[in-house]
């Protein structure tokens, strides 16, 4: 039953398609289950999305050999210890061009041409579309307390009429201990009442600071 497609020695161009769709189907696949989980980036939506078909074009020129796989071995070291860490785009950049420079070392030229091809016009598309970019209503939203507030589903009955989605993501102290600042990642329902949700939010908070505003860029390594 489980049985590999390729058969035999060398690689036809029926074998590395179907591999080749495989790999990006899943990888689309994986990539949408991550981001149902609700904190992402764009650009490791994408990673996610075209890491497969990277991976399964570097395992298609080493199988088998041993001195490529050894030679593959080397370059990932050297990537690894010695360059600065990146991030997802640029470790998946490497690793493009290092699965199209092993195709064509090892004689594949139309398929590395084909390969890249593919990826690129892909790579660009996605990054043309909205795949993988954050809700517009998705907001970072800091609320200062007093300390003697129990912050513990205070606002509950707020983030239901107001929300489709929060969490609280931290908790700290500010002013000496005599404040608490409360950090909720939330996608609003209607960004035309956001000024509504912060007035209610007000009136429970004892008028104090509330800031609402784009959740800030993380880096977002591999």
């Amino acid at each position: 039953m489980f049985t590999s497609i390729l058969t035999s020695g060398s690689l036809s161009v029926t074998e590395a398609l179907i591999c080749s769709a495989t790999s990006l189907v899943l990888g689309f696949l994986i990539s949408f289950i991550f981001m149902c989980k609700g904190t992402y980036t764009k650009n490791f939506a994408v990673t996610l999305a075209l890491l497969p078909i990277i991976v399964q074009i570097m395992i298609m020129m080493v199988n088998g050999n041993l001195g490529t796989a050894v030679a593959i071995l080397g370059v990932f070291s050297l990537v690894r210890f010695r360059s600065r860490p990146g991030d997802s785009m640029e470790i998946l950049a490497v690793m493009f061009t290092m699965a199209v420079g092993l195709a064509t070392g090892m004689g594949y030229v139309t398929f590395a041409v084909l390969l890249a091809a593919l990826i690129c016009t892909i790579w660009f598309l996605l990054y043309k579309t909205p795949f993988g970019e954050k809700k517009k209503c998705e907001k970072e939203l800091k609320i200062t307390i007093p300390e003697d507030l129990d912050y513990t589903g205070i606002f509950d009955d707020i983030f239901q009429n107001y929300t489709n989605q929060n969490s609280l993501e931290r908790v700290k102290t500010t002013n000496m201990g005599s404040l608490y600042e409360l950090c909720y990642h939330v996608v609003i329902k209607d960004s035309a009442k956001e000024k509504e949700m912060i007035d209610a939010i007000r009136c429970k908070n004892g008028n104090l600071p509330i800031v609402c505003g784009r959740i800030p860029a993380k880096s977002d390594e591999l």
